[in-house]
């Protein structure tokens, strides 16, 4: 028995066992083939021909830049109600019957995104996305026409079903998303788009939702949507697309002339805005790429520019919010300014994130803190973010993050440790890409093939020494700007401190 308690407590020596190795990785992506080209309007459309087995699916951004300060908290109460109002002819069972009979959905929803090389400038819009039977194209893109041109807005009682069932899906939400939330809060003062995505999908848009359901009157609210709809479905507010176009379509080779058709046709019959709508935020940049990096054949730059809103005055700044909610738990988030997208510092970033989540992180908050869960995460706008979900502890989960930083600081991570957080980053890198996304990261985030090559390279060369200086350079208390958030119970420790904001 003693010899048998001796065995088991001996390391097991793995190496015999069969193991990948990051060698094994494919050194270069396959590229995607696009094609680009200009409707009658000059509108692009980006065309992406793919084995989908019958399916068109159609996506399209539409520009926030013209809208009103004062109407931007409720584009996401318009992105959910557009489609479900009723339209043209139809009225709102009309509408879902048919939308069900000849869709498998039409979609709307916030897009916000953090230009690939540079924290301060970002797009803001609203993404329309739809997939339909090839023999059903012309259907859809007249559901579209309709709910472009001719939304209804009339109906108060159906309004405010849909606005209780929303604020009632939020609220549900926040148990099972609380460290999302969380970590949108933590990381609203850290650039300027992070502001726009606490409004649109954090907190704030919770608390905004469950006072309109609130209301007895509800149609102050319900008169901003055709104001809203004015700024965001004329073609006038479309011209300049997210990079590189304006829509896109996933479908076989056979059914691309028929496609394209259907779009040309949506796009024309959309009504042209009489008025010439001037950007609301002074300070838009507009970004031609690189007419190689767009996969097709290259277009003329301004065909393929974008607008991107930075703000020169903004300075990053650090801000404690605690949420307090009537749940037995917590939710922690801790949010670090870091490196854009073509950074190589955000490779090893990148790779460090799932280092310390795997090797420290893990043990410290779920093992010995007794959390569901927690770690660290690196999100396309160069926020680092550490994270635990349902946690007994709060501050001391931070101080749990700070020594995260500190381990990694003195390299307490051997190569194996290393290549197994690099496979496990690379099994993300190339997760199999359904045939209906193929072609959305140069689409809807301005990332090309090319970037995503190199930014593989940057994966493969990072090491040791790069991991160590990227923890010193980023992670290390007082090197960046961070942000943190707790949703969760009553706590002393924030209450005795005056830094942090009770909401």
């Amino acid at each position: 028995g003693l010899e048998l308690m001796a065995l088991q407590s001996q390391p097991q020596d793995t190496s015999c066992l069969p193991a990948l190795k990051v060698s094994d990785i494919e050194p270069r992506i396959p590229f995607t083939e696009l094609e680009t080209s200009l409707t009658a309007e000059d509108v692009p459309v980006q065309y992406c021909a793919q084995p989908t087995n019958g399916m068109v699916y159609f996506r399209a951004v539409s520009s926030l830049n013209t809208l009103p300060e004062e109407l931007r908290p409720y584009v996401p109460l318009f992105c959910n109600v557009i489609t479900k109002m009723g339209c043209g002819a139809l009225g709102y069972r009309e509408q879902a019957q048919e939308i069900e009979l000849k869709t498998g959905g039409l979609f709307v929803s916030p897009h916000i995104t953090a230009d690939d090389s540079h924290l301060d400038m970002y797009e803001q819009g609203v993404l329309f996305f739809s997939l339909c039977l090839d023999r059903n194209l012309p259907d859809m893109m007249h559901l579209w026409s309709e709910i472009f041109n001719n939304p209804h807005f009339e109906n108060e009682e159906h309004f405010k079903v849909l606005v209780k069932m929303t604020a009632q899906e939020l609220s549900n939400g926040i148990p099972d998303s609380g460290h999302v939330y969380a970590s949108i809060r933590a990381s609203r003062t850290l650039t300027p788009a992070g502001e726009l995505q606490e409004l649109f999908n954090g907190m704030e848009q919770v608390k905004l939702m469950k006072r309109i359901a609130e209301m007895s009157d509800i149609r102050p609210v319900l008169r901003k949507l055709p104001r809203i709809k004015k700024h965001l479905l004329n073609s006038d507010n479309m011209r300049y697309p997210v990079f590189p176009n304006r829509c896109s379509v996933n479908a076989t080779p056979q059914q691309m002339s028929h496609a394209a058709q259907a779009v040309e046709k949506f796009i024309k019959g959309i009504a042209r805005s009489k008025k010439e709508r001037k950007p609301i935020r002074p300070h838009v940049i507009e970004k031609t790429s690189d007419p190689e990096t767009t996969g097709g054949k290259p277009l003329t730059c301004s065909h393929i520019t974008r607008k991107l809103i930075t703000d020169p005055t903004f300075q990053p700044c650090q801000m404690k919010t605690h949420f307090q909610l009537p749940f037995p738990v917590n939710y922690v988030g801790e949010s670090v300014r870091t490196v854009p997208f073509t950074s190589p510092d955000y490779a090893s970033l990148r790779i460090l994130a799932r280092l310390m989540t795997a090797k420290f992180l893990h043990t410290e908050i779920r093992e010995k803190g007794g959390a569901y869960g927690g770690g660290a995460q690196l999100t396309h706008n160069g926020i680092f973010s550490f994270y635990s979900y349902r946690d007994p502890k709060s501050v001391g989960t931070l101080a749990t993050f700070e020594k995260a930083a500190e381990w990694s600081r003195k390299g307490n991570f051997t190569q194996q440790d290393i290549d197994e957080a690099k496979l496990a980053v690379f099994a993300a890198v190339d997760a199999p890409v359904a045939p209906s996304d193929k072609g959305t990261g140069s689409f809807l985030y301005g990332i090309s093939d090319e970037m995503k090559q190199r930014h593989r390279e940057h994966l493969f060369a990072v090491s040791k020494d790069n991991l160590i200086n990227a923890a010193d350079k980023y992670l290390a208390a007082g090197k960046s700007t961070r942000g943190l958030a707790i949703l969760g119970p009553d706590n002393t420790d924030t209450a005795k401190d005056p830094s942090w904001v009770k909401r």
